[in-house]
């Protein structure tokens, strides 16, 4: 994406330059060359492939396929203590007035069901670059200008480069480990998921990586999707980088919205459980990080009976204390964690599953519970 906030020297260029790409798009039929510094066009009736040069007057072009792009010339050169010289990609959604083709977008959060995507690279050797995926969200259903809230997916890193602040922990999303770095480039919030080793291609839904943020506080589910990108950030070389294939989709409806966590417990009201015991499983996931951590805990109904009402207790290791959670009424006494259903939730049939989640902080060695009880009887692990 264009990016006035990692150079403000070319914010004014920025400005122009979604006039110019807009007036220079158009639909890709065969191989495209795009030398123009902000030229777009369209491909596969939904998606658009821009060269967006934004932070060097050196010349740049890609070529469009029907699927993706290659690099083909790069004549920038960025400091690598510094910002990089373009982002070459291929978005679904609204950048700077420019909307792909019978986009949704934006969209809010708690509208969206799933958003499942794909992404395959070819990478080059000599040059200094990163692999991103790029999320893009804001609190009002913006179509143009910078948005308030970015996540970076860096798919790959070469060269002595690194992410917009500091990294705060570690995180396990799409089957993956991730370092996470958190920071602002002074007019936006960054977010980055850094892989340790490339991933030349990944199928995964980019709502893991949104819920992730949220969960940390950094957006809420009012908040909108208004794109979602993937290319590369070159500081120095990079012809032969190539986006091969590019698929994303953003599914809307189907489940109940959860909320953020907050630093209190939301006030509703839950259903008492009925006396009784309850067959059950609980799937206990966590992203954690240095001094803190978010719990998404899901429970099944493994029995044969509709349970009416539940309550979920179980015990934390020591040093870790609970701030405040969604989808459930959590509280905690010492070690004892009670868990207590919604109005909306509290009906499991044979089979059925509800979450909830949590954020807490975290002093020491990071482990999990080792028991739940659902209704006073004993939970298998999920």
């Amino acid at each position: 994406m264009k990016r006035p906030l990692r150079a403000l020297a070319v914010a004014g260029l920025l400005a122009a330059g979604s006039i110019v790409a807009v007036a220079l798009g158009g639909t890709a039929s065969a191989d495209t060359q795009i030398c123009e510094q902000y030229g777009s066009t369209t491909i596969g009736g939904k998606y658009v492939v821009q060269n967006n040069r934004w932070g060097t007057s050196a010349q740049q072009c890609i070529n469009v396929t029907s699927t993706g792009f290659s690099i083909t010339r790069q004549d920038g050169v960025g400091s690598t203590s510094g910002a990089p010289v373009s982002y070459p990609s291929i978005f679904v959604g609204c950048h700077y007035t420019n909307c792909s083709p019978g986009t949704n977008l934006p969209v809010q959060v708690k509208s969206i069901s799933s958003a499942p995507g794909s992404i395959s690279y070819n990478y080059v050797s000599g040059a200094i670059y990163d692999a991103a995926y790029d999320i893009w969200l804001d609190p009002s259903p913006k179509k143009d200008g910078v948005n308030q809230m970015e996540i970076m997916i860096w798919l790959n890193r070469q060269g002595p480069i690194q992410p917009i602040g500091s990294p705060v922990g570690n995180a396990s999303i799409a089957g993956r480990t991730w370092e996470v770095w958190r920071g602002s480039n002074g007019s936006n919030n960054v977010i980055s998921y850094v892989a340790p080793s490339a991933i030349p291609s990944m199928s995964f839904d980019a709502m893991a990586f949104i819920n992730d943020t949220k969960n940390r506080g950094a957006i809420t589910s009012d908040w909108y999707l208004t794109s979602i990108q993937a290319g590369f950030e070159p500081w120095q070389g990079g012809v032969g980088l190539a986006v091969n294939s590019f698929s994303q989709s953003v599914n809307t409806g189907g489940t109940t919205p959860t909320t953020p966590p907050a630093t209190t417990a939301p006030p509703q009201t839950s259903t008492p459980p009925p006396p009784g015991n309850a067959a059950c499983s609980v799937k206990y996931t966590t992203n954690v990080w240095n001094n803190g951590f978010t719990a998404d805990v899901t429970v099944t109904n493994t029995g044969s009976s509709t349970v009416n009402g539940w309550t979920l207790n179980y015990n934390l290791p020591s040093g870790q204390t609970i701030t405040g959670s969604w989808n459930a009424t959590v509280t905690q006494s010492g070690s004892a964690v009670t868990a207590r259903n919604l109005s909306y939730n509290g009906t499991l049939a044979p089979g059925a599953s509800t979450n909830f989640g949590y954020q807490a902080t975290l002093s020491g060695a990071f482990s999990t519970p080792t028991s739940f009880t659902l209704n006073g009887a004993t939970c298998t692990r999920a």
